[in-house]
């Protein structure tokens, strides 16, 4: 958004706790078309280079706080205590893997702890992986996952799936996948270099085990970082930004791109494109008269 506000000629500002968020989180990407293989902080720095050769002001390591309207003006109020005003604004803060919340998880993401199953499955190719969550996120990526894996164990904590019928068919169908509900993940174990295993409960019985594995996909639901806008523009359910075709939102002079918007299927690839569009939907508004 920013590079492409840049380029038309805007006054531009990047607000973030840090450039890159979530995507530094992702260890390998090799779906990004045209760049075969990269990591999360290599495209984050490339994308940091990119974006230096605009003039565009990089203000890091600030969160936006307080979001307020008067008339078309927009301020923001940051961590920091500064506050700026502008005629558009761009939502684009992506969104959160909701995670376990147990021991040994935090210390092994990217070494065997994921949550991208279309990111990172395919460097499990022939082991052995759990995917923690029985909705349909969660059944989806074990038949994904089944294709490339010698074999997915599921874990839901509920008494039944969540996932839609025709899901839970396909599941069953395939001999490498094996459903276990009613299953508390405890801990993430591991030899300090990557996962080795993960400790649940049969919330039934009480008994405990520990299950040999090689990785863990947890996957239990994404949590759209809207909060501070919650207030200002329409969200679903969910929490996401609802925006039209046109990364508009509700709100004249307010676009949201990406994971934190209603836009399907959280890519990295689609959240860029998605960028972009609403950097041109600002722009064309701004030549409209519609925003100042």
């Amino acid at each position: 958004s920013a590079i492409y506000s840049a380029r038309k000629g805007l006054n531009v500002a990047v607000i973030a706790e840090r450039i890159g968020g979530q995507v530094k989180e992702t260890v390998g990407i090799e779906n990004l078309i045209s760049v075969p293989q990269t990591t999360g902080k290599q495209l984050a720095n490339d994308l940091l280079t990119h974006i230096n050769d605009y003039p565009v002001d990089i203000l890091e390591h600030r969160r936006v706080d307080k979001v307020e309207l008067d008339g078309s003006a927009k301020f923001l109020t940051t961590s920091t205590g500064e506050r700026f005003s502008a005629p558009a604004l761009i939502v684009a803060t992506g969104a959160s893997w909701r995670k376990l919340n147990v021991p040994g998880e935090a210390d092994y993401i990217g070494k065997g702890v994921a949550f991208c199953p279309h990111c990172d499955g395919p460097f499990y190719k022939g082991k052995h992986v759990a995917v923690v969550g029985g909705g349909n996120s969660g059944i989806e990526a074990a038949i994904d996952l089944a294709g490339i894996c010698s074999k997915v164990t599921v874990l839901e904590f509920m008494d039944e799936l969540k996932a839609d019928q025709v899901l839970q068919e396909k599941a069953k169908s395939l001999p490498n996948v094996e459903v276990f509900l009613h299953s508390q993940s405890l801990e993430v174990l591991g030899n300090g270099d990557k996962v080795t295993g993960l400790r649940v409960k049969d919330r039934k019985t009480d008994a405990e085990r520990v299950i040999d594995l090689d990785g863990i996909f947890v996957q239990i639901g994404l949590a759209a970082n809207s909060g501070v806008f919650r207030d200002v523009v329409e969200t679903n359910k969910p929490g996401e930004i609802v925006i039209d075709a046109h990364c508009r939102t509700n709100v004249p002079g307010i676009y949201a791109a990406g994971d934190v918007s209603t836009v399907p299927y959280k890519q990295i690839i689609i959240a860029m494109g998605e960028g972009a569009k609403a950097a041109l939907s600002a722009f064309e508004d701004r030549m409209r008269g519609s925003i100042g």
